[in-house]
């Protein structure tokens, strides 16, 4: 199967609408294969996606782009090979299409089913990362949607060359490459045609900044599921064992600071305050962290910088924490109550009641006791990859995977019956 690039935004939004038809119809085996063969051509092409990626790195050093985001946009061979490996993880999942989600036979007859079935075309907008790039393709083609991309001009070079390698590996299975688009070479002019493409763009997904995530929500006629920005809490209580603390807090924050999950806040109870700051802030210098601390925690630890209002609002996205002492844990949730994205929140803490009460209490799409924020993963939560994290009520809360990326009809089978 081979097609012409389409030369205008507009013609790619409706070769990607009308390639949802197709893909939408594709059986379980057919679309697990179809990911399972762009799998394969990811690992084949990771020279030059790397070189691709090497450019992007370049001109965001020019650019002053910063540490966190370098990180994010950064694609080695190990990086590649476990984009594919979420891949081939997304076409083992069970398929999230045709499940029947409720039934009932009517009084008179007519029986009646509930039914998963895809959006159609999913859309996203994102900064930066181009794993994102391969994650919505896969998880979207795999829940029978068709996707278009604008992944922004810091990874642009890289996200082309993705889209390429997936592209001619659907052509090559006999799916339509079209369910894959992308409009990062119209720039802003693709991102805001993607907005405004009601009834050609079923839902679109941002991810990236909270800047990022407000233009979307704000300027897009298309529905929008929100991804929010990480100020992410751990709360030390006062029966917290020491050891769970340094490394549920050391692991949050040091084993990749510049993601979401990252922990970004730790409230410490008062009671706790000598026992645990010295040595849960000593284990995060020793890994190159810088402390923001309020006059309580400067107190007990050197060289800790002294935290503004502004640091307790803050994703630092980078090896800085913010570190308050607050009087108890009413004070902790209240805290979280002002500051939180509702994104994920964590206790560590050796009273049961305790993190009971916190994981009732505490309003986020995530909640935990005694785990690192680092677990707030699609793969993680074994969804195979993720579509983002929804920080909002309605449709899809937390990591978002396949049945996240459906929607439902009603599928009724008659014998005649008419209404009286």
């Amino acid at each position: 199967m081979t097609t012409t690039i389409a030369t205008t935004v507009q013609e790619r939004l409706e070769r990607a609408h009308d390639a949802a038809r197709g893909v939408g119809l594709l059986p379980d085996a057919a679309k697990a294969d179809a990911l399972r063969a762009i799998a394969d051509a990811i690992e084949a092409a990771t020279p030059q996606i790397v070189a691709a990626n090497a450019d992007d790195l370049a001109r965001g050093r020019e650019n002053g782009l910063s540490d966190g985001l370098l990180d994010r946009l950064r694609l080695d061979a190990a990086r590649v090979a476990a984009l594919a490996s979420a891949v081939r993880d997304v076409a083992a999942l069970p398929d999230p299409v045709g499940r029947v989600l409720e039934e009932r036979t009517l009084p008179n007859g007519v029986a009646l089913q509930k039914v998963s079935v895809p959006f159609g075309v999913v859309g996203s907008i994102y900064e930066a990362r181009p794993n994102v790039t391969v994650d919505i393709a896969a998880l979207a083609l795999r829940s029978g949607n068709a996707v278009v991309l604008r992944g922004g001009t810091a990874a642009q070079s890289t996200n082309a060359a993705l889209v390429d390698v997936m592209r001619d590996a659907l052509a090559e299975f006999g799916v339509d490459p079209e369910a894959i688009q992308t409009v990062d070479d119209f720039g802003r002019d693709g991102a805001h045609a993607l907005m405004q493409a009601r009834g050609l763009v079923d839902v679109l997904v941002p991810r990236g900044s909270a800047e990022l995530i407000e233009t979307v929500v704000t300027q897009s006629a298309v529905p929008v599921i929100e991804t929010g920005a990480g100020v992410v809490h751990i709360v030390l209580d006062s029966s917290a064992p020491l050891e769970w603390a340094e490394q549920i807090v050391v692991n949050a924050k040091v084993q990749r600071p510049s993601v979401c999950n990252a922990v970004e806040t730790v409230l410490v109870l008062r009671d706790a305050a000598e026992r645990l700051i010295p040595p849960v802030a000593a284990a995060l210098q020793d890994a190159g962290v810088t402390i923001h601390g309020d006059d309580e925690v400067r107190a007990l630890v050197a060289d800790a910088l002294p935290a503004t209002d502004a640091d307790w609002a803050t994703e630092h996205m980078s090896l800085d924490l913010s570190m308050r002492v607050v009087d108890d844990l009413d004070e902790a949730l209240a805290h979280i109550r002002r500051y939180s994205t509702h994104h994920t929140e964590s206790i560590v803490t050796a009273d049961d009641a305790r993190a009971e009460r916190f994981l009732a209490e505490v309003d986020s799409a995530v909640v935990m006791a005694n785990a690192s924020t680092r677990f707030t993963d699609g793969g993680e939560f074994g969804f195979g990859a993720e579509v983002g994290i929804s920080t909002q009520k309605l449709h899809a809360r937390g990591p978002m995977g396949l049945p996240e990326l459906t929607s439902t009809k009603w599928l009724a089978r008659g014998s005649g019956q008419i209404r009286a």
